[in-house]
């Protein structure tokens, strides 16, 4: 059954006619207003902060927001809200028994059902034909898979969160909830899948129970983003900055520290800073920071500033197209 409709341009609070850049724009501001770790109001925060990352997650991705647009063409027409004949729900097809519902992930059941990249279902006997001979025998339940928003705080430090796992008998209605402690060791990359034992598929003639596996997905972040467990982050520098040199506080996973910046740095060009990246591995190492330099030019600029770049232009002898 079609879970209920998000409308993800709402919680950003943009059109449906957005640019990627306005869409992160808006993202980031949103970001810095709900983070938990700012926000006064930590309960509420914590609620709109997975929110507005569960619709960046969808519109800030080029080929999740082209199907999230075709989903939602008509999510508003009187009846409510169903799927365009042929829309591929999440999970693997072929007719399930049981389906999986998630609590305590950080994503709606929304974007487990037509945005996850896992499975929500398993597939029994009467779905999945036995070899002959074979009929009968202990078989383990199917593995499922399903995401989970981790912050880049928690993946940091690591953390115990409890999810609800609530498995639902698709032919006679009857739900069974579990609420399982899943462990996320400090230095999860995104991507990573944490598997929980026995908590997947129900065995079949007394076989074993499948697996279920968690793929971490970072929250987006404000100030970072990751690569497996590097960190960067984007610095906006002025042009003069970059030409003469800066020193500038910039922010990192464990506190502000200050950077230099060369005299001649160029835009797009990163800078290293060692160790200050996610935990990797079981000695203490650390992934880095890169820090990337965005030199932004200034939208207006007054009658006194216009001169001195005139002025600029008429003393130097650079040509960047010589």
């Amino acid at each position: 059954m079609p879970a209920q409709f998000k409308d993800y341009y709402t919680s950003l609070g943009v059109s449906r006619e957005a640019t990627p850049d306005e869409i992160k724009k808006a993202f980031r501001k949103l970001a810095r207003k709900y983070h938990p770790d700012t926000a006064t109001d930590k309960k509420t925060a914590e609620a709109k902060f997975k929110e507005i990352n569960e619709a960046y997650e969808v519109l800030g991705d080029p080929d999740k927001r082209k199907k999230y647009d075709t989903l939602g063409a008509n999510w508003n027409d009187a009846g409510g809200f169903t799927p365009p004949p042929g829309w591929r729900q999440g999970g693997d097809g072929g007719g399930p028994a049981q389906e999986f519902h998630f609590g305590g992930t950080g994503f709606s059941d929304f974007f487990e059902q037509y945005f996850s990249g896992g499975s929500r279902y398993g597939f029994p006997q009467d779905f999945s034909e036995a070899p002959r001979g074979q009929a009968g025998r202990p078989r383990r339940g199917h593995d499922i898979e399903g995401d989970i928003l981790v912050t880049l705080e928690e993946a940091m430090h690591g953390t115990v969160r409890p999810i609800s796992l609530q498995t639902v008998n698709r032919k006679t209605g009857q739900a069974q909830t579990d609420t399982i402690q899943v462990r996320i060791p400090p230095g999860a990359t995104d991507g990573r899948r944490i598997r929980v034992p026995g908590h997947g598929e129900a065995g079949h003639g007394g076989g074993q129970a499948g697996d279920l596996f968690l793929r971490v997905r970072h929250a987006a972040h404000p100030e970072f983003t990751t690569r497996e467990a590097d960190v960067y982050h984007e610095l906006d520098v002025a042009p003069w900055e970059a030409v003469l040199g800066a020193e500038i506080v910039v922010p990192t996973l464990d506190g502000s520290i200050k950077l230099k910046i060369p005299a001649g740095t160029e835009n797009a060009q990163s800078m290293r800073v060692r160790g200050k990246g996610l935990p990797k591995g079981k000695n203490g190492e650390r992934g880095d920071l890169y820090v990337v330099i965005q030199i932004v030019l200034p939208a207006e600029i007054s009658g006194a500033e216009r001169s001195a770049w005139e002025q600029l232009r008429s003393a130097s002898t650079f040509n960047p197209r010589a």
